[in-house]
């Protein structure tokens, strides 16, 4: 096959994040992407070294979308950490099945790195630092990537409730009541509900 013109690393990055959008994480590969941009395999090691080389550029490419910007001044510290989390989720999410990629590289990405400086700058407004501001940062990566496959793999809305909601009532009456409940819970209100209680956490 002819070696494309112009193939740079954020088109690459956008035909392999095709691939897993399209076909999931599991169906990346060398070849795949390569099938992806009308190219032989061998000709794609010419731009990137290996797959985890690809995965990089991959949440590269999502996590550059997410604005970074401080949110304005003025507003409590906590309320401004929900904008962060809000921006991270939104870009995230759309692409489901590339979460564990940015869990895996996230550390690598500018994007990523560019999100975690101006939490850390929030949290230190509002008086967190040393270890609590560790653990502080690292539950609000845990909680927006975990509610982002939680409301994906395992909606409020799928089968997963239904089946709690049909349990016996006599057994488990707060988990079926809980479950029949949920169906009000859109998926904004499940996310913001959850983010609400862990930074009244962190504001004690």
């Amino acid at each position: 096959m002819p070696r494309p013109r112009s193939l740079t690393p954020d088109r690459l990055a956008a035909a392999a994040l095709r691939v897993v959008d399209r076909d999931g994480l599991s169906a990346l590969s060398m070849r795949t992407a390569a099938k992806e941009l009308g190219m032989s395999p061998m000709a794609l090691y010419r731009y990137v070294a290996d797959r985890d080389e690809l995965e990089r550029l991959v949440v590269d490419r999502i996590l550059d979308a997410v604005d970074t910007t401080p949110p304005p001044g003025g507003a409590p510290w906590p309320e401004r950490i929900e904008v962060m989390a809000v921006r991270l989720r939104d870009a995230v999410a759309r692409h489901p099945e590339a979460v564990p990629l940015a869990l895996a590289h996230r550390h690598r990405a500018a994007g990523g790195l560019r999100w975690s400086e101006t939490v850390l700058a929030l949290l230190t407004e509002g008086g967190i630092e040393g270890h609590r501001r560790v653990v502080a940062l690292r539950a609000l990566h845990a909680y927006v990537s975990g509610a982002i496959q939680l409301e994906h793999r395992g909606p409020l809305d799928g089968p997963g409730t239904e089946a709690i909601a049909a349990l016996p009532g006599d057994r488990y009456p707060l988990l079926t009541a809980t479950a029949r409940d949920a169906g009000g819970v859109t998926a904004d209100e499940e996310f913001l509900g959850g983010l609400r209680v862990l930074l009244r956490g962190l504001d004690r």
